[in-house]
């Protein structure tokens, strides 16, 4: 029995492959970059074997069809009647998706209407799931929605302080992203600490990056907000800035509301601050030398990703444990070491060799606060929620 994950994305999509069993099982991986475009490559991953491969495919639907078929050429799948069930990551479910959905007629139409609310992510997310309607027409097909985590949280989280008409008729609120990451990480640490209840703060940190504060697995508070471009900041991303920075951009700097969308979007965080970079990698590298655009960057992702863990023990009434994950969170020891510098006060007590070396735990056994870095699967989680959705 095998379970395919899908997330589809504006010029890509990544497909896995899950063995259900004991547990389950990631059999393969195959993603599919810059569909459309000459350049457009199918990665195959199995295990420690990696295979490449030039495609191109018009749109999704042949994208998709295409890494089906490469699936049987390398034998991670026998059949496809083999796939009982197709799970996809949806990124906006808004209030109505609290949870995981098999997907029906007004599932699509409802996610052609959130559209508006992420235009970059849920178009693409539906031209997974009509590509997979049309290739795997019995299969089952369930809806994994990154906001539904967050829907927990309590009013007073997510409100925003205007007029409540704006909340009540157009739904502006905090929503919350990397929801299917934060919750396999919460429920893997909750194992490790061995305490229901426990008191969380997740950090997901990558090219995007999201903070959220959890009490016995359920988000309580989070970063993002009614968009992405919330919170701390990411890799091109400004984070949570004055709103009335933008008014100065269009009325004294005379740029467009398309321009200061880009700019914020695309020309900031990491890659803005340093000058050097959106990648942390390279960002690093610089700093070595003692370049002092690339150490203020880290100086500077540091301290907000502490502030926001500190203003959520507040809220929370202390924090059993703090967990670190994504591709900077899992890999750079350096920001951890700083964010957690400020963090004494908790009784947050650093193991420098175990957090060097990206160890599971990197807080000493004294430590008051537990400090996790776990690799998320945010694929499992897809198909653990397909697999109940269609038992």
């Amino acid at each position: 029995m095998e379970i395919l994950v899908v997330n589809s994305g504006s010029s890509s999509i990544k497909l896995n492959l899950l063995k259900t069993g004991k547990k389950l099982e990631e059999k393969a991986e195959i993603l599919i970059d810059r569909i459309g475009l000459k350049s457009c490559e199918l990665i195959f991953t199995a295990g420690k074997k990696t295979s490449n491969k030039k495609i191109n495919p018009k749109n999704h639907k042949e994208a998709l069809a295409m890494g089906l078929k490469f699936f049987l050429e390398k034998k991670a799948l026998k059949n496809y009647k083999d796939i009982s069930a197709i799970g996809h990551r949806v990124v906006h479910g808004g209030e109505k998706y609290a949870k995981t959905v098999k997907i029906t007629p007004a599932v699509i139409k409802d996610i052609q209407a959130l559209a508006s609310l992420a235009p970059l992510h849920n178009p693409a997310n539906l031209q997974g799931i009509l590509a997979c309607q049309e290739l795997l027409k019995n299969v089952p097909q369930v809806a994994v929605f990154d906001t539904a985590f967050h829907q927990t949280m309590p009013k007073k989280a997510y409100i925003y302080g205007i007029p409540h008409s704006f909340y009540t008729k157009h739904h502006i609120r905090r929503y919350g992203f990397h929801g299917t990451s934060h919750k396999y990480v919460v429920s893997e640490a909750i194992k490790l600490l061995g305490k229901k209840n426990a008191k969380i703060v997740s950090c997901h940190l990558g090219n995007g990056a999201s903070i959220t504060a959890s009490l016995g697995g359920k988000s309580a508070d989070t970063s993002m907000g009614f968009t992405p471009l919330e919170g701390i900041i990411m890799g091109t991303r400004s984070g949570s800035i004055d709103p009335a920075i933008i008014f100065h951009m269009e009325n004294a700097l005379k740029m467009s509301a398309s321009q200061i969308s880009h700019l914020l979007n695309y020309e900031s965080g990491l890659k803005g601050v340093s000058g050097i970079s959106s990648d942390m990698r390279d960002i690093y590298g610089k700093s070595l030398k003692k370049d002092p655009r690339a150490l203020f960057t880290i100086d500077l992702l540091s301290y907000q990703i502490a502030k926001y863990i500190g203003s959520y023990a507040s809220i929370l009434g202390g924090i059993d444990g703090i967990i670190f994950t994504g591709g900077l969170g899992e890999k750079a020891f350096y920001v951890r070491e700083k964010a957690l510098s400020y963090l004494t006060f908790l009784g947050v007590k650093l193991n420098k060799k175990n957090n060097k070396n990206n160890k599971l735990l990197i807080s000493e056994k004294k430590s008051k606060v537990k400090v996790f870095v776990i690799h998320t699967e945010e694929s499992v989680q897809i198909a653990k929620e397909t697999l109940e959705i269609i038992k």
